[in-house]
């Protein structure tokens, strides 16, 4: 009967995550990575929270304890990187974070002693990389995605920067954060327990504002200024890796600095490209041909493999090569630029702007319509039969056929349902 409940726990915790935009699939795999992340308890304390924030009071009512209870569990669960929170003069909000970008990072951005570090890694390359269910869940669905690359700042051109915006400059995150905070990169600290790892920087990887404020103050990462943040990024930069980070405009919560070998976005990306995993930079690289010596240092560089050889077609050399590139596929990092010291590739504006959403919120929301999943924000409180209800109705709507349900997208789309989603938040 133990043994019954125990999977019960960690079904309802999985079920619970799987209600966020980006989900995650429940298996054999994400139960025994629940396992060793939560308690038999925690998971079915977490199991009944709401994916909105909220408050102390709010969870003690939902788990039925006193609220210092409720108090004690809640920082217990923001130390191990589970939760955060949001301090402010009055009281402290609390939120769960989703599992990818998350808990799942969270899990492995420090060296702990506490969890079993190599069994998870273990785990999660089987969950991530091999059965793949969760990947293709969260990259692969809708047209909202949570991250998107930032254009290397350091091959921009005097015009190029004319035509970059502040928000897509990982520099100009930095620089207006209101905290900052650095973790040993969960990518490659996964796949050096699975002996997969590459010899870039780990200690390197950067989350900002709210969620930097809560991990910083939890331990989970190092609080640094903005001038060593910056700094980072040239580290990053100087070892070819890609800066991904939350695909928002404003109060941008991450920005890691990725390798193609061992970021989960930049394997998709390689694996899944044609179906635009992650959102591009506003720029894509041209190849001026006359001045390509066919080195391949630009192939070497590129980290999802856009980046091609073929033959230059010269009669005088017959076997002379030149780079090409595969459009599609392209994040328009300028990484490949690093390489090429013949000024054989330039960065143009792509014809049509890469839409990025404004906050969080609005990030949200549209991968919650385009997933299916917008009743999970709205009426996210299952504890109430009413609220099960109202979901079920809402469900319908989003599987009604497709003209019909773009009509219903568009009304969910509007502001009015951001200020009902703003507003309920505790």
């Amino acid at each position: 009967m133990a043994h019954h409940n125990t999977i019960k726990y960690y079904k309802q915790l999985s079920d619970r995550y799987n209600r966020f935009p980006q989900g995650a699939p429940p298996s054999d795999l994400l139960f025994e990575i629940l396992k060793i992340l939560f308690t038999e308890r925690e998971a079915g304390l977490v199991s009944l929270l709401p994916i909105k924030p909220f408050n102390s009071l709010k969870a003690a009512g939902i788990w039925k304890m006193k609220e210092a209870d409720a108090r004690v569990i809640l920082n217990d669960l923001a130390d191990k990187g589970l939760l955060l929170d949001a301090v402010g003069k009055d009281d402290v909000i609390y939120s769960m974070p989703p599992p990818m970008a998350g808990f799942f990072e969270f899990s492995l951005m420090r060296y702990r002693n506490d969890i079993d570090q190599k069994s998870l890694s273990e785990l999660f390359y089987q969950y991530l990389n091999v059965e793949e269910d969760f990947i293709k869940s969260l990259f692969l669905t809708g047209e909202t995605q949570v991250g998107r690359v930032y254009v290397n700042e350091g091959v921009l051109s005097n015009e190029n920067a004319l035509h970059v915006l502040d928000y897509e400059r990982a520099s100009e995150v930095v620089k207006t954060a209101s905290a900052i905070g650095v973790g040993v990169c969960y990518c490659r600290h996964k796949m050096q327990h699975v002996g997969r790892n590459c010899d870039a920087p780990l200690d390197i990887c950067m989350t900002f504002n709210d969620t930097a404020e809560s991990l910083t103050r939890h331990g989970v990462a190092r609080k640094v200024d903005a001038a060593e943040g910056l700094d980072l990024l040239d580290v990053a930069r100087d070892n070819n890796l890609v800066q991904f980070g939350e695909n928002v405009m404003e109060k941008v919560s991450f920005i890691c600095n990725c390798c193609g070998c061992c970021c989960e976005a930049l394997i998709a990306s390689r694996k899944f490209g044609f179906e635009n995993p992650v959102h591009t930079t506003n720029f894509i690289p041209f190849i001026a041909e006359e001045n390509c010596n066919g080195c391949g240092k630009c192939v070497a560089l590129c980290p999802v493999e856009a980046m091609t050889m073929v033959s230059a077609n010269d009669p005088a050399k017959p076997n002379r090569k030149k780079a090409k590139l595969i459009k599609e596929i392209c994040l328009g990092c300028g990484v490949c630029l690093n390489g090429c010291d013949k000024k054989g590739i330039e960065l143009h504006s792509r014809k049509e702007r890469v839409i990025t959403p404004v906050n969080s919120i609005h990030r949200i929301v549209l991968m919650a319509i385009e997933r299916g999943k917008l009743q999970n924000l709205i009426f996210d409180n299952h504890v109430l039969l009413s609220h099960r209800v109202m979901a079920a109705v809402l469900g319908v709507i989003l599987k009604l056929p497709p003209l019909k349900q773009a009509m219903a997208s568009e009304q969910f789309k509007s502001r009015y349902l951001v200020s009902i989603i703003k507003r309920s938040k505790v």
